[in-house]
């Protein structure tokens, strides 16, 4: 499907019959900036997700990260990836400049965060506290959130109208999204790079 209106970094594209949209799923390391109605899907472990928007323009983008930054060069091309918070805020927040969202409308709600592996360091308290000095550093408005926890979420972002919806996966039924988050948490320094929110 061409969307001439998004921007994104290979995101899976599909048609949500739920909510009768097309709809983005985004993976660890990848965001998408669209002005087209329709929702942003993605499920978060110990990752963060920022979905940013223009509420004058109803364009908005979701980002999803694993750390804050890359603790390497600064200039090397495996930091320049949307994996690290640094970057993909400035990925999405660029995209969205470029298709016409005023810097200074910008509102962001950010989720994730959860203590979802045991025994490792707590990379969603790293999150956590990055991304909100990061949105207060750069005077963008937070209007929502729901950090932290030890459960994953799934999580439903509508930059059209900016609603979000929150769903905490309190019993897995695979350890799908665990598994994905321990083996990119292995790979991410090494492979290099190719309103409110509702509750239910």
């Amino acid at each position: 499907m061409e969307d001439s209106g998004a921007q994104h970094l290979a995101p899976n594209v599909y048609f949500d019959r739920q909510f009768d949209l097309h709809a983005a799923k985004i993976l660890p390391g990848e965001y998408y900036v669209t002005s087209r109605d329709m929702v942003l899907v993605t499920v978060l472990g110990s990752c963060i997700a920022a979905c940013i928007r223009d509420p004058a323009l109803g364009t908005g983008g979701m980002n999803h990260f694993m750390l804050p930054e890359h603790g390497g060069d600064p200039d090397s091309v495996v930091s320049l990836s949307a994996r690290y918070g640094s970057y993909a805020m400035e990925l999405l927040i660029n995209h969205l400049l470029k298709m016409g969202a005023n810097r200074s409308r910008l509102e962001a709600k950010v989720f994730g965060a959860g203590r979802v592996l045991a025994g490792v360091t707590d990379v969603g308290a790293k999150n956590t506290a990055f991304v909100l000095h990061y949105l207060e550093r750069e005077r963008i408005r937070l209007v929502a959130s729901d950090l932290g926890d030890v459960y994953p979420r799934k999580v439903y972002f509508f930059p059209k109208t900016g609603r979000v919806l929150v769903r905490e996966l309190r019993t897995l039924h695979n350890d799908t999204l665990l598994n994905r988050e321990r083996a990119y948490s292995r790979v991410i320094d090494t492979v290099p790079m190719a309103g409110e929110a509702e509750l239910f």
